[in-house]
C-alpha cells in the first residue's frame, strides 16, 4: 500500500513519517537549512506479515502545491495530517479538496502536536475536521491524536495503517504497464534510474518499454519495489527502474514521463473530460479559460473549451474539453485536477473521457452520445454503447490501448459481443451483430433498387452508395465492409463501382451487334492509341453521333474510359496503364516519373500520354507537381485489381491487321 501525506506546511507531516518509520525523508540539503520539505520524500515501513508500506511525503506550502499533486495523485491511502495547535489551514482544506477530486477514498487523519494543546482543544479541532470532511472522500476516516515528539498515540497510529494494508485489495495487475516518473537520477556503477509508483500493468526485468511523450525505448536492467531489490514490479507498487537505451539520460527523462508499454505511447494533447468545479471557486468558468493541469506526476498548461452554452458554475460538473499546450501520456479514466495560472489555488478536477477528441463538431449529439459511452469505468459497457450509436463502427485496437488493456481482453471483448471484425494493417474496426446485418441488407437492397433504375449502367459508385445508406460508416472502415461483402460473393467492386453479383449491365441487341464491331477496333496493338469517335465512324461508316452515343453507354457500363473529349480506350487498357505507371514509380528512386517515360512505354505519342496521365491526375491516381507525378498508391485499383505480373507495351509499333491504320488524332 502506497501511503501519501498531505496538509498544511510545518504540520509535522515529515517528522511524523520519521516517528513511524525511522526514515528521514527530508533528503535535500535546503530542506535541511530550512526545516520545511520542498520535494517529495519517500519511507518504508516493512509489517510484521512481510508486506511493506510506502509513504510518499508531500511538501505542504502553498507554493509547492504542484509537488504535492506529482507525489498525490498514485496513492493508495491518505494520511492527512493537523497540527492541533494550528487546526485547519489554507492547505489543509485545498490537499483535502485534491484528495477529494483524485477520489482517494481511503485513508485517515493524524492530529499532530497534542504534547502543546490542551485536551479540550484536541477535541475542537477534531469537531472541526469533521465538519470538514463531511461530503469528502475522507468522510469516514479515523481521527488519530499523536504526538511526534513524545511518541503519544504513535504505535497505535502504527497499527492502523498497518491493519488498512492489510484490509486493501491488491491493485488488479491485469492492464499494460504504466509507470509515472517522480524522479530521475544517476547512481555511480548503475546508471540511470527512475522512480515512480506504477499505475497499471507488470514489468519483469530485460522487459522493453517506452518513455511517453519523448518516445524514447528502454529496457529495464534491474529494478527495485518497495525499496527491496525485485524481478517484477506490478500495479501499486513503489519502484525504482534502472533504465538502459538510445538516448535514456538523466537530463532526457524528467518528471511526467511514463514508462509504458510500447503499444501504449500515443501521446495527446486534446482530451475531452468530465470536470467538476470546486464550490469555494469565486465564480464560473467560461470558454477557452486558461489553466494548469496535473495528471500522474505530470504538470502542463492547458485551455477549458466548455461543450455546452452555458459557463460552468461553481460546485457544477460538465463535460469539457481540455487543449493542453503539450502532448502528455495518459488513459481514458485516469484522474486529473485543474489549478489556476498563478498556481494559487486548486479550481476543480474530474476524469478523462476521450483521449482523441476531435476540434470540430465538439457539440453534437452524435459526440455526447459517444462521451456519456467512453465515460463508462466497465469496458464491456462502454463498447457496447459506442456501437449503439453513430458511427455504429469503432477502433477496437485504439479503444483498448487508450484504456491500457492486454490484447487478450480485446479477443474477449470479440467474442463476448459477437462482433464482426473489418482489419487492416494499422486498425481493427469493430461492428455490432444486428448494425452488421442492417448494414449488409441495406447495401443489398440499395443496390437492387439502383440497377432497377440504371439497367444498362455498370454499377454506383462507391462514396454514392456510402452517402445512401442508413448506417452511414465513415470512408475507411466502410471499404473494408465492402471488400467483405465481395469476399462472400454477395457484390462485385469493379474498380470505383459497386454492383451486386448477379446484375450484369446489357446493351440492346442492335448495340450488342454495333459494340462487337468497335471493341477490336479499339484494342490489339493499338490499344494505347485508339482511334477518336469521328474516325471509327468513318470506318465503319455509322453515324459519328451513334458512335458516340454507344461509347458513352459504354464508359457508364465500365466497359471504356473516356481519356479525353471523344477518345475512349478500353478500361482494360487503362487498368494496363495504371500498371505502367505504377511500375515507373516504384522504379524510380524518389516515386517520381515524368511523362516521356510513360511516353516511351506506350508508344502512344506525347499528345496521348499527356492526354492519359491528366486522365489520372483527374481522378487522383497520379499527383503531378511541376511535371514530375507520383502514384497515389491508395487508388491504384480505381479502375479494377492491380495486375503485377503485367508487362508494358516495351515500344513495340505495329498497325492491326485487316483494318484501316487509325491516326490517334
Amino acid at each position: 500500500m502506497i501511503i501519501g501525506t498531505a496538509g498544511h506546511v510545518d504540520h509535522g507531516k515529515t517528522t511524523l513519517v520519521k516517528a513511524l518509520t525511522g526514515i528521514d525523508t527530508d533528503r535535500l540539503k535546503e530542506e535541511k537549512v530550512r526545516g520545511i520539505t520542498i520535494d517529495l520524500g519517500f519511507a518504508y515501513l516493512p509489517s510484521e506479515n512481510g508486506d511493506i508500506l510506502g509513504f510518499v511525503d508531500v511538501p505542504g506550502h502553498e507554493s509547492l502545491v504542484h509537488t504535492m499533486l506529482a507525489g498525490a495523485s498514485s496513492i493508495d491511502f491518505a494520511f492527512l495530517v493537523v497540527a492541533a495547535d494550528d487546526g485547519l489551514m489554507p492547505q489543509t482544506r485545498e490537499h483535502l479538496a485534491i484528495i477529494d477530486l483524485l477520489g482517494i477514498g481511503r485513508g485517515i487523519v493524524a492530529i499532530t502536536k497534542i504534547d502543546t494543546v490542551a485536551p479540550e482543544r484536541i477535541v475542537e479541532v477534531s469537531q472541526q475536521l469533521r465538519d470538514v470532511l463531511k461530503g469528502t472522500t475522507l468522510e469516514n476516516a479515523e481521527l488519530v491524536p499523536v504526538s511526534a515528539l513524545t511518541g503519544q498515540g504513535v504505535g497505535e497510529l502504527r497499527q492502523r495503517l498497518v491493519a488498512a494494508s492489510n484490509e486493501m485489495p491488491r491493485r488488479s495487475a491485469e492492464g499494460r504497464f504504466r509507470m509515472a516518473i517522480d524522479r530521475s537520477f544517476t547512481l555511480t556503477g548503475v546508471g540511470v534510474v527512475v522512480t515512480g509508483t506504477v499505475l497499471s500493468g507488470c514489468a519483469l526485468i530485460d522487459d522493453h518499454f517506452m518513455v511517453s511523450p519523448t518516445g524514447l525505448y528502454a529496457r529495464i536492467r534491474s529494478m527495485h519495489v518497495q525499496n527491496r531489490s525485485a524481478k517484477s514490479a506490478r500495479a501499486g507498487d513503489r519502484c525504482a527502474l534502472n533504465l538502459v537505451g538510445d538516448g535514456i539520460t538523466k537530463e532526457n527523462l524528467r518528471r511526467g514521463d511514463v514508462v509504458v508499454d510500447a503499444d501504449l505511447h500515443a501521446p495527446t494533447c486534446r482530451i475531452d473530460a468530465s470536470l467538476r468545479l470546486l464550490p469555494s471557486e469565486p465564480k464560473a468558468i467560461r470558454q477557452w479559460l486558461p489553466v494548469r493541469l496535473h495528471h500522474a506526476s505530470t504538470e502542463v498548461g492547458a485551455h477549458i473549451a466548455l461543450l455546452s452554452d452555458e459557463p460552468l458554475a461553481p460546485g457544477m460538473q460538465a463535460d469539457v474539453q481540455l487543449v493542453l499546450d503539450r502532448p502528455i501520456a495518459a488513459a481514458i479514466l485516469d484522474r486529473f485536477v485543474i489549478r489556476d495560472v498563478s498556481a494559487r489555488r486548486t479550481v476543480g478536477g474530474g476524469r478523462f473521457i476521450d483521449l482523441r477528441a476531435p476540434s470540430r463538431h465538439r457539440r453534437t449529439s452524435e459526440r455526447q452520445a459517444q462521451r456519456a459511452a467512453l465515460g463508462l469505468p466497465d469496458h464491456t459497457r462502454a463498447l457496447s454503447a459506442l456501437l449503439t450509436n453513430p458511427p455504429f463502427v469503432w477502433d477496437i485496437s485504439n479503444f483498448m490501448r487508450d484504456r491500457a488493456r492486454p490484447e487478450s481482453e480485446e479477443r474477449r471483448l470479440i467474442d463476448e459481443l459477437d462482433l464482426t471484425v473489418l482489419e487492416t494493417a494499422s486498425a481493427r474496426f469493430v461492428l455490432a451483430p444486428e448494425y452488421w446485418d442492417r448494414f449488409e441488407h441495406d447495401v443489398a437492397d440499395k443496390l437492387a433498387t439502383f440497377h432497377a433504375e440504371n439497367p444498362d449502367l455498370q454499377g454506383i459508385g462507391r462514396e454514392k452508395l456510402r452517402l445512401l445508406l442508413e448506417l452511414r460508416l465513415d470512408p475507411l472502415p466502410f471499404g473494408l465492409a465492402l471488400t467483405r461483402l465481395a469476399a462472400a460473393g454477395s457484390l462485385v467492386l469493379d474498380g470505383a463501382f459497386v454492383r451486386l453479383a448477379s446484375h450484369v449491365a446489357r446493351m440492346s441487341p442492335e448495340d450488342e451487334e454495333s459494340w462487337a464491331i468497335i471493341e477490336p477496333i479499339l484494342g490489339g496493338d493499338n490499344r494505347f492509341r485508339p482511334p477518336r469517335v469521328r474516325d471509327i465512324a468513318t470506318a465503319v461508316e455509322r453515324p459519328e453521333r451513334n458512335i458516340r452515343k454507344l461509347l458513352k453507354l459504354a464508359a457508364r457500363m465500365g466497359r471504356v474510359d473516356e481519356v479525353a473529349m471523344d477518345h475512349f480506350f478500353l478500361r482494360a487498357t487503362v487498368g494496363e496503364m495504371v500498371q505502367i505507371v505504377a511500375d515507373l514509380s516504384a522504379d524510380a528512386r524518389d516515386g517520381r516519373f515524368t511523362a516521356a517515360q510513360f511516353r516511351d512505354r506506350v508508344t502512344n505519342g506525347r499528345k496521348v500520354a499527356i492526354q492519359v496521365l491528366n486522365f489520372f491526375d483527374r481522378h487522383g491516381l497520379t499527383l503531378n507537381r511541376n511535371d514530375l507525378r507520383r502514384v497515389n498508391r491508395h487508388r491504384l485499383e480505381l479502375f479494377g485489381p492491380l495486375v503485377h505480373s503485367s508487362e508494358p507495351n516495351n515500344g513495340r509499333e505495329s498497325s492491326p491487321v485487316g483494318r484501316p491504320d487509325f491516326k490517334s488524332g
